[in-house]
């Protein structure tokens, strides 16, 4: 990301009543086919973007069917993207998942062979693949596919736990705060998380079953990489980014240790603080201080203020105006900042944005559409979410702990371990 040129300010609190509304088109129809037409460029033999990408399929296809997911129904998304069923001469998603399988590691890669198949997967299990892989199959309602080796994917993300609870990606040993975030949402949707003993009213859903992993260690490592603005990074003393900040507080949501954030000295208010300041004069907002704002952390920002109930903390108008600049009226798709070429990376980042202000759901009532909403937590559209029963923890406004089940549902904390409630009450 480049340096300087819209430099951040702090973020002034949001006026009283609701915020006025970004102005501008949305294209969704062209966001749509840039969405759908995406895979065969990429497979063109010409494509820089696809050779430059080839590693990294598992996570696109995972970008576009989100993104696509947030659009339109499920239905209309298999349909158009082949996600169940080939379409035409292209296998389905869900075939090509399950050929990207390492059956050497137990995880996925993040592409598979083109020898055909049967071929054995080239690429080493990694649990960034593995997290797509199983987001991608959870949208495709297939996590009880009889091909998927639940056990083997379940013990590849466990033995890659250290001695000091981080997550290594894959065998080579790289360790990052992202990895934890990964492998606690892996084992949450696969219904295999232990919580740790804080978590009492929720600790029988791990089934009585020897624990996989040590949770509490998972969370004392994510707590140890908090730096004194309020920020994590990914390992212990790393630079404060905006990203990890996601990654450690997603894991944390998940693991039902929020509390933690306020205990030690620490202060989930800082930390909520140190996010309104990425607020950038163009009204997006960027990773780290001095930098150019990015449409990528309208996810990675706001999803984290979110879980922390703080997203009134920034200019939510100013910042869904900067994602819809960012919109190619051409083609189709979201850049990083205005005038620059889409990516479906940004293009689904943009979108959540656009979500979780509460921006797409106002743009769909006034066309006449019904969008879907994303997850703050599993990055998941919230009917999936829904549909798995995956729980999450998040802090109300008020600045209590509430339940997380499929879309925000706030509750008083009842206790001061923040001991969440099966029962959720709307707000």
């Amino acid at each position: 990301m480049a340096d300087g040129g819209d430099a951040a300010a702090p973020a002034p609190a949001a006026a009283a009543g609701e915020p006025a509304a970004p102005t501008g088109p949305f294209y969704d129809a062209l966001h749509a086919a840039y969405i759908t037409t995406l895979g065969d460029k990429l497979d063109a033999p010409t494509s820089y973007e696809g050779a430059a990408t080839e590693h990294l399929r598992m996570s696109g296809v995972y970008w576009s069917l989100a993104a696509l997911s947030l659009l339109r129904p499920a239905d209309d998304v298999d349909a158009s993207m082949g996600l169940t069923s080939s379409k035409g001469e292209r296998q389905s998603i869900v075939e090509w998942v399950f050929a990207c399988y390492d059956e050497r590691t137990g995880g996925f890669g993040g592409n598979c062979a083109r020898q055909g198949a049967g071929a054995p997967c080239p690429h080493d299990g990694h649990l960034l693949y593995t997290l797509s892989a199983l987001q991608i199959l959870a949208m495709a309602d297939a996590l009880d596919d009889e091909r998927l080796d639940r056990e083997a994917v379940v013990k590849f993300v466990a033995g890659l736990q250290n001695e000091d609870g981080s997550f290594s990606g894959d065998e080579w040993g790289e360790v990052d705060t992202r990895f934890s975030y990964c492998a606690l949402s892996c084992l949450a949707i696969l219904g295999r998380l232990p919580l740790p003993e804080w978590a009492e009213g929720e600790r029988d859903k791990s089934n009585g079953e020897e624990a996989l992993i040590d949770t509490r260690k998972a969370v004392q490592y994510i707590i140890s990489c908090r730096n004194f603005d309020g920020g994590f990074g990914c390992v212990p003393g790393a630079e404060s980014h905006a990203g990890q900040v996601f990654c450690c507080i997603g894991a944390l949501s998940i693991a039902h240790s929020l509390h933690l954030l306020n205990e030690s000295g620490g202060s989930s208010d800082l930390l909520a603080w140190w996010l309104a300041e990425r607020q950038c004069d163009s009204g997006g907002l960027n990773g780290r201080p001095e930098k150019q704002a990015d449409v990528c952390y309208s996810w990675w920002i706001l999803s984290a203020l979110s879980i922390m109930g703080r997203v009134s903390w920034i200019n939510t108008s100013k910042l869904g105006q900067f994602i819809l600049n960012c919109q190619d009226d051409d083609d189709g798709g979201i850049a990083d900042r205005p005038q620059d070429m889409p990516d479906v990376y940004h293009t689904f980042f943009g979108l959540c944005g656009l979500s979780l202000i509460g921006h797409l759901e106002k743009i769909g009532d006034k066309e006449g559409r019904k969008y879907r909403e994303v997850d703050p937590v599993f990055a998941l559209p919230t009917d999936v979410v829904q549909r798995l029963g995956l729980r999450a923890q998040v802090i109300s406004d008020s600045g209590g702990a509430a339940n997380h089940w499929g879309r925000f549902k706030l509750i008083k904390p009842l206790t001061h371990r923040f001991v969440l409630n099966d029962d959720p009450v709307e707000d």
